[in-house]
């Protein structure tokens, strides 16, 4: 039986082509780490392997002029950082589309997401930001707006903290600066749940269920079936069932192995849920230079609406917080389109801005 998520990636790969995007993994530290990418095809490095597009988009591409290639070149660079739930251009797939006919579009996977690994045993969002950072430097990247999402927002705040050569401004949406002891115990409260991992790390169609509840502000319904079939990947290969990693619960499927989990990399995804918690007496509010929209669901039931009013309070006079009725925790994905309206007129205040920086 065909699995109905894994049928729409080709789709959803095909369509991020049209937008001018394409795969590359860039080497961070030679020894391992390794970052994926959705980037703009005119800025792949030459001297690199990249996947290979033999689509016929690939093939009109090179008839595009030199002036046309020059006007690119110009464009300012957005990067799109995910949240825990899903890989970069499945997180970002309502947003690539409106943002990549004006702007150098990159959707990165962190660390033990879709393509992306090291071998380090740092889990925390700085360590992520450093990889993430240095990957976007070898790339020629020299000054990008950041977009976060969730875990992908606290990512991106360290980035800003410690790099703002590279960071001009920031976005971020149902985040935190950093999951303090009070913040998580609060929330896990708040929503009814032991741990982050019980909410975000589901193992079965009932703990999906109460995700995509708790997520959203809309309560849509959808067939038991696809719940299941999001919690699954095929793989012909036997040698999942010896994987440690992947939390297996197995589950016969003719023609090869279906294996019921949400994710790959579970014992790694575990270990970073547990590197976001710092101790409150350890937390500051940095002082960042940069331009920084909080763009909120206004119902948001995992980092309210009411902890965004204080986090603009913490970060000063250079925030601004702009909330989405109708919409929850994954307010990118409810309401795209006034969030793409609000997210580019941000973008084009501060890239209006630029020369005067």
């Amino acid at each position: 039986m065909v699995n109905l998520v894994e049928a729409q990636k080709p789709l959803v790969h095909y369509l991020i082509r049209r937008t001018g995007l394409r795969q590359h993994t860039v080497d961070v530290d030679g020894v391992g780490t390794v970052i994926s990418f959705w980037m703009p095809k005119d800025k792949l490095p030459k001297d690199k392997a990249t996947v290979q597009d033999i689509t016929p988009q690939a093939a009109e591409a090179k008839t595009k002029t030199k002036k046309a290639e020059k006007k690119k070149k110009d464009r300012p660079a957005v990067v799109l950082v995910h949240g825990f739930a899903a890989e970069g251009i499945v997180t970002w797939q309502f947003q690539i589309g409106a943002l990549a006919k004006h702007y150098d579009v990159y959707v990165p996977d962190l660390l033990y997401f879709g393509g992306s690994t090291s071998p380090a045993t740092d889990r925390s969002p700085g360590f992520q930001a450093e990889c993430l950072v240095t990957a976007l430097r070898k790339l020629g990247v020299e000054r990008c707006t950041v977009v976060g999402f969730s875990y992908g927002g606290m990512v991106s705040f360290k980035m800003a903290e410690s790099h703002p050569d590279l960071v001009r401004s920031l976005v971020v949406s149902g985040s935190v600066v950093a999951m303090t002891d009070s913040i998580s115990e609060t929330t896990l409260e708040r929503i009814g749940v032991k741990s982050s991992a019980e909410l975000l790390l589901p193992e079965n169609v009932k703990g999906l269920k109460a995700l995509l509840s708790i997520a959203t502000h809309r309560k849509l319904w959808f067939p038991d079936r696809i719940h299941r079939d999001y919690l699954k990947v095929r793989d012909d290969s036997s040698s999942l069932y010896d994987n440690p990693n992947l939390g297996i619960l197995r589950v016969g499927f003719r023609g090869g192995l279906c294996t019921q989990v949400m994710f790959t990399n579970r014992k790694e995804r575990a270990e970073l849920l547990e590197g976001l918690v710092v101790s409150n007496k350890d937390a500051t509010v940095p002082v960042l230079p940069q331009k920084i929209l909080l763009l909120w669901g206004e119902n948001d039931n995992i980092f309210n609406i009411e902890l965004a009013k204080t986090m603009k309070e913490q970060l000063g006079e250079k925030t601004m917080l702009q909330s989405i009725s109708k919409s929850g925790h994954l307010v990118h994905l409810e309401r795209p389109c006034v969030y793409n309206r609000r997210l580019k007129e941000f973008l084009a205040c501060v890239n209006a801005e630029a020369p005067k920086e």
